[in-house]
């Protein structure tokens, strides 16, 4: 599948880095440097736009391994990028730690998985099927 992009930045398009890869980084289009303090969030742009088909969306979604080694994160992981949009991809980062993150410029801070969708039609109906679960939520289809 071919999607339109224009990059505003002066960073590589991204790309899967294995054959496996399902999803490609994304990085930091900023002109200086930033600091998240602990608990701070910050939209982060990229300088990229894309145009999707209808029926395919982009998920912004955390990089695992600067969840772990630096407590920084995706807040609204996974981020929806819908077709109809057109603006800057920004990435909402989070600093979950106790300590102070700079992102520099360049910085791979999220990845962008390419999904397709379906959109629902409601059927309304005064009664539901039955499930062994039922109303069982949270944490209720665990072993007891």
């Amino acid at each position: 599948m071919q999607i339109k992009i224009i990059n505003k930045s002066n960073h590589e398009l991204p790309h899967y880095e294995t054959i496996a890869s399902a999803g490609m980084d994304l990085r930091a289009n900023i002109s200086e440097s930033r600091t998240l303090k602990p608990l701070e969030r910050s939209i982060v742009g990229t300088g990229l736009f894309i145009e999707l088909p209808v029926g395919i969306e982009a998920q912004v979604r955390p990089r695992s391994g600067l969840a772990a080694k630096k407590g920084v994160t995706v807040l609204n992981a996974p981020g929806t990028i819908d077709a109809d949009y057109r603006g800057e991809i920004g990435v909402i980062l989070v600093n979950l730690s106790n300590e102070d993150f700079i992102i520099n410029n360049g910085e791979r801070i999220a990845q962008l998985v390419i999904a397709k969708h379906e959109r629902a039609e409601w059927a309304e109906v005064n009664k539901l099927s039955t499930t062994d679960r039922g109303e069982g939520g949270f944490g209720s289809t665990g072993v007891k």
